[in-house]
């Protein structure tokens, strides 16, 4: 079933003007957001505690933010699972003041186990005052040395993911359809981070990996409208790019639509109902294939006509130009 007619004639590239530059606007607001405020990392890039705590009955999110206060603790943040389990997390210098008053009150070793142990019970010490049954699952330590090293190591992957997409492009199409692939694959990236940075929302690794997801996701988009490009270019004579990238687009514009649909209708429901551990993960999809869908369409096709693209790149080297002029 088709939504859209593959011989329809919408002219996309006679608003690229409009829409690449929309495109930079978002590139810049992002980057900007980037600048001024940052990405809130979680505790995987930061360091600090996460304990896992469960209760044996409905409790509220507030109970349980209430009670840490109580007992002293800063920087908490208290993330629910469902009506009776929360995931706390203790910023990393609550993390180091927790750890100076066990090993001076003499209370456990410093082994890093015997520490989560002990940071585990203070918080089941002070989750007690609830009133309520309290089971600790699970206390876990991050040191800011390997957060730091999860954020350079993400930077490297999502550096060597967009390398690696440029020179296949580049072997497998032209120099030129590589250059557009991957400018649209930085907006992509650019824009899915500033949504991240202007919404304060929580950057852990499940973001990350959907960072590369979407870089996947959104080059699959963009190499089966630019394979449309070189077949159109091969098989047709006389017609300008512009009118040969807006047949590419138009032809392929309902695989692009409803591959982009069901994906999200997966996304979302994984969204909704896949609980915390997974929203952030979910949520960067969403943002990064509709994103990845819209560039493709309205900026990476123009860009490609922008550089200059013709019939003459994608045409095997001619020892003449008679030999070129009999290809069609």
């Amino acid at each position: 079933m088709e939504f859209f007619n593959p011989n329809s004639n919408i002219d996309f590239m006679g608003v690229r003007r409009l829409t690449i530059a929309i495109a930079i606007v978002l590139v810049v607001v992002s980057i900007a957001a980037l600048a001024a405020r940052g990405l809130n990392l979680a505790l995987d890039f930061t360091g600090g505690t996460l304990v896992e705590a469960g209760f044996d009955a409905p409790t509220e999110q507030a109970e349980v933010v209430d009670a840490l206060e109580a007992a002293g603790f800063r920087g908490v943040l208290v993330q629910r699972f469902d009506s009776a389990n929360f995931a706390i997390r203790l910023a990393p210098e609550q993390s180091a003041d927790l750890a100076e008053r066990i090993e001076g009150e003499g209370e456990v070793e410093s082994s890093l186990d015997a520490r989560n142990a002990a940071v585990g019970n203070m918080v089941h010490e002070a989750l007690r005052t609830t009133g309520k049954t309290v089971t600790i699952k699970r206390s876990e330590f991050v040191g800011p040395q390997v957060g730091k090293e999860l954020a350079y190591n993400g930077v490297i992957a999502v550096l060597v993911v967009l390398s690696g997409i440029m020179i296949y492009i580049a072997m497998r199409f032209e120099w030129k359809f590589a250059v557009a692939t991957v400018v649209g694959e930085l907006h992509d990236v650019i824009v899915t981070l500033g949504f991240f940075a202007i919404t304060g929302l929580d950057f852990d690794l499940t973001v990350l990996a959907a960072i590369l997801a979407v870089d996947g996701y959104s080059v699959n988009d963009k190499i089966v409208v630019f394979d449309r490009v070189r077949e159109l270019f091969r098989s047709t004579r006389g017609n300008a790019p512009s009118e040969v990238i807006n047949r590419a687009v138009n032809s392929t514009l309902s695989r692009t639509i409803m591959t982009s649909l069901t994906t999200l209708l997966t996304v979302v429901a994984l969204y909704l109902f896949g609980g915390p551990t997974v929203e952030g993960f979910a949520l960067a999809l969403i943002v990064g294939i509709v994103v990845g869908t819209l560039s493709t369409i309205f900026f990476a096709a123009p860009l490609l006509l922008s550089l200059g693209v013709t019939k003459q790149d994608l045409m095997p080297k001619a020892r003449d130009e008679a030999e070129l002029a009999r290809r069609p």
